[in-house]
């Protein structure tokens, strides 16, 4: 019992990391000067993203190269701009971490 406890606890631990450094990748990737996590900024909130596209079994690679390459339409009409600067198994991870928030 003692075991399964600490086991549950450090995978809620290493999740609750995990969570907290792709956020600051978000940040330091310039996501979050366009985006929040809760709410409308000039783009979607998160939440709002990872909600319209939870049955999409393509959004992740969707959202992947509309991250690389920038787009329009989807969210209004102020476009996104393109972001080759990430990297790409950075962009990866935002999208996953996106995709995974309730």
């Amino acid at each position: 019992m003692k075991i399964a406890v600490t086991a549950i606890l450090f995978a809620s631990s290493l999740a609750s990391s995990y969570t907290l450094a792709t956020e600051k990748l978000a940040q330091s990737s310039g996501c979050m000067g366009c985006h929040s996590i809760e709410r409308k900024i000039v783009g979607p909130g998160f939440k709002e993203v990872s909600q319209k596209y939870q049955s999409n079994k393509t959004a992740a690679s969707n959202l992947i190269n509309k991250v690389k390459s920038g787009g329009s339409g989807v969210w209004g009409p102020v476009p996104m701009p393109p972001n080759p600067h990430v990297k790409d198994e950075d962009v990866k991870a935002i999208v996953q971490w996106i995709l995974a928030l309730k």
